[in-house]
């Protein structure tokens, strides 16, 4: 067999091989799960036993993600389904609204980097990227599974022959030619092309023996009118069918009179008989051999062939619409998982986008895996399953700290000069954020324009205790040297215990103390986003929010939202008038019991309906200390939490 080959796809004379760290994931949220559903699970937990199946949503690199999930899905996922990007910066873009006008939310740094590392040098780096995500989604396919790659022109070609090598030629089943879109007006007099209004999508096997449900498309008009030509009275139209079998040559077939017609017959006597008094037999003359009545609302429809002109692109008015111009329609999705799955089968897409393949997979009681580098995809994806009836729970995970923790081994500890691990990546968070190292403290690491800098671990949030230490510890320093430094202090964090902004920020204000809480990106993880000076830290958002108490009723009311507006668009800066309008969505856990997040209540905007509740109510069934978990989605799919004591009584 001929080989592709590109620059990268090997070193020292072997070929490139993915990433294979496995790492646990963390679940940051619990969606759509009632409380005796909760209490099941926990007990389960509790006792060592295997939890109920839980569907996932995986914000993440599938550079991590696909490895991770090795481990317990090897050799178990019947269908996988990707849409990965095809050669256009714009695959991480998407649309969002405010009061009714649209902008474009360019890709983040995070995104702008992944876009880098697949096209970074070309089609080679792109065929490294789809080479090792292949080798990857062939481990995880069961035996009977299938992988069906959505590509345009721009690779089509490159991404086949890497099928070929890592499934083998024999299991390619079909190329699937996609009509996306009728003539397109850039070609004509002056173009020097054909329009190009179509997407390929190509069906690989696992095995021999895979699972294969075949669908059918309605028959067109003119086929219709050529064979279907006969009507009952009601408007039921039919054909006539051949009725008579193949003589002696073919054995057991009947042979009679039936009309005044002697022949050998598909039917016994009995059975024509019967079907002529119920009127599915008929004679249109005497004389004439008589045939079976086939109504065209009985026949399936044309078996599916490879080239798909029936499905229409997502409309801009569509009610599935969510904003990215890379959104595939749901009917798209809905053939090929009736083809290539059956009910309680596991779907994967590693491309989440806005969630069209966990979507139809959850509509059509498949289970589901997703996920997406972009938390934006994430939080649209959760919106649009939320607005599904009787959507089953699902979990919204991430590989959090021990992606971290991994990083963190890998990069710091190997050092000549005997730095502590922790040393090492501190002095390097301090020097990303343009800090001077501080020796001979335990909680104050760093000074910038004359602010005190605390950088946090990889593998715990910051909490209240944390900032108690950081503070006093604030008091020592500015005792030796008070002349030189202000009374701030940045708090450099991956994550955040819950409210903690508010409350340590008024802590420390009582302490005379400044503080201001930013958030360590993920970016810090990836050389190239380092390399290039990517690294941005920003300010954590506050969330304000009043609530009331009556016997056994909680009553909350958002009452402010402030945002840091460093990473957003001037012209939605602009729009935007009031905080309500940074909210996209908010949701409540009345019970939090430091789990995990779990959505018991939700508000949020769609199309139809762009107002969002700034209010909600729960009836709690029995008094008790509860802690409620406020949490806020803004515009751009972050997420903020505030988390309130409350003693029912």
């Amino acid at each position: 067999m001929v080989e592709l080959v590109w620059d990268g796809k090997y070193k020292d004379g072997k070929k490139v091989s993915p990433v294979r760290i496995a790492l646990p994931f963390q679940t940051v949220e619990t969606v759509n799960e009632s409380a005796q559903q909760r209490q099941l699970t926990l007990d389960l937990f509790a006792a060592g036993r295997q939890t109920d199946w839980r569907n996932r949503l995986i914000w993440g690199d599938k550079k991590y993600v696909l490895p991770s999930l090795l481990q317990e899905f090897a050799a178990k996922v019947n269908l996988i389904y990707i849409d990965p990007p095809f050669d256009t910066g714009a695959d991480f873009s998407f649309q969002m609204e405010i009061e009714g006008e649209s902008f474009t939310k360019e890709p983040s740094i995070i995104e702008q980097k992944a876009y880098r590392d697949t096209w970074g040098r070309g089609l080679d780096s792109y065929l490294q990227w789809f080479y090792e995500t292949a080798v990857l989604l062939r481990e995880l396919l069961a035996e009977n599974g299938s992988l069906y790659v959505h590509v345009d022109y721009h690779v089509s070609f490159y991404v086949k022959a890497v099928l070929d090598e890592i499934f083998g030629a024999d299991r390619f089943v079909n190329e699937i030619v996609w009509k996306r879109q009728t003539a397109k007006s850039d070609v004509g007099q002056g173009s020097q092309h054909m329009g190009r209004i179509h997407e390929s999508i190509f069906l690989y096997t696992k095995g021999e023996d895979y699972t294969w449900n075949m669908q059918y498309t309605t028959y067109d008009q003119t086929y219709i009118d050529n064979f279907y030509r006969y009507s009952e009275k009601d408007g039921r139209r039919y054909r006539l069918s051949d009725i008579t079998a193949p003589g002696k040559a073919s054995k057991g077939n009947p042979h009679y009179e039936f009309l005044g017609i002697t022949r050998y017959w598909r039917f016994s006597k009995q059975r024509m008989q019967e079907m002529y008094e119920q009127g599915k037999i008929v004679q249109t003359k005497p004389g004439t051999v008589p045939a079976q009545k086939r109504y065209l609302d009985e026949m399936p429809g044309v078996p599916l062939q490879d080239l798909w002109t029936d499905i229409q692109p997502v409309q801009s008015q569509a009610a599935e619409v969510t904003g990215y111009g890379t959104q595939k329609p749901e009917t798209l999705l809905q053939r090929i998982i009736k083809v290539s799955s059956n009910e309680g089968d596991l779907v994967l897409d590693c491309f989440c986008g806005s969630g069209t393949t966990a979507a139809v997979a959850e509509k059509l009681g498949r289970r589901w895996i997703t996920c997406d580098l972009g938390r934006f995809a994430i939080h649209t994806a959760r919106k649009r399953l939320l607005s599904q009836p009787d959507v089953q729970p699902f979990v919204v995970q991430n590989l959090g700290k021990y992606e971290r923790q991994a990083w963190q081994q890998a990069e710091f500890a190997d050092n000549a000069q005997m730095l502590s691990v922790q040393m090492r990546y501190r002095n390097f968070i301090l020097q990303l954020y343009s800090a001077s190292p501080l020796e001979g403290y335990s909680w104050l690491h760093g000074v910038k324009a004359g602010r005190l800098v605390h950088v946090g671990s990889v593998d715990a949030p910051i909490s209240m205790g944390e900032v108690r230490s950081i503070v006093n510890e604030f008091w020592k320093v500015s005792g030796k040297d008070s002349g030189t430094r202000s009374n701030g202090i940045d708090i450099l964090g991956w994550d955040f215990a819950f409210d903690l902004n508010e409350t340590a920020i008024k802590m420390a204000a009582d302490a005379n103390v400044k503080l201001s809480f930013k958030k360590i990106p993920r970016e810090v993880l990836e050389k190239k986003a380092v390399e290039q000076g990517d690294i941005r830290f920003y300010e954590l958002s506050a969330l304000a929010v009043e609530h009331n108490l009556s016997g056994l009723d909680l009553n909350l009311t958002l009452k402010n939202f402030f945002v840091s507006d460093d990473d957003i668009p001037p012209e939605v800066q602009a729009a935007i008038t009031n905080w309500s309008q940074w909210i996209d969505y908010w949701a409540v856990d009345w019970d939090y019991r430091d789990d995990t997040f779990h959505n018991q209540w939700q508000s949020y905007r769609t199309r139809k309906d762009p107002k969002i509740s700034q209010t909600a109510g729960h009836h709690y069934e029995q008094p008790g200390h509860y802690t409620v978990v406020i949490k806020v989605i803004d515009i751009l799919g972050n997420d903020t939490t505030k988390a309130i004591e409350i003693e029912v009584k």
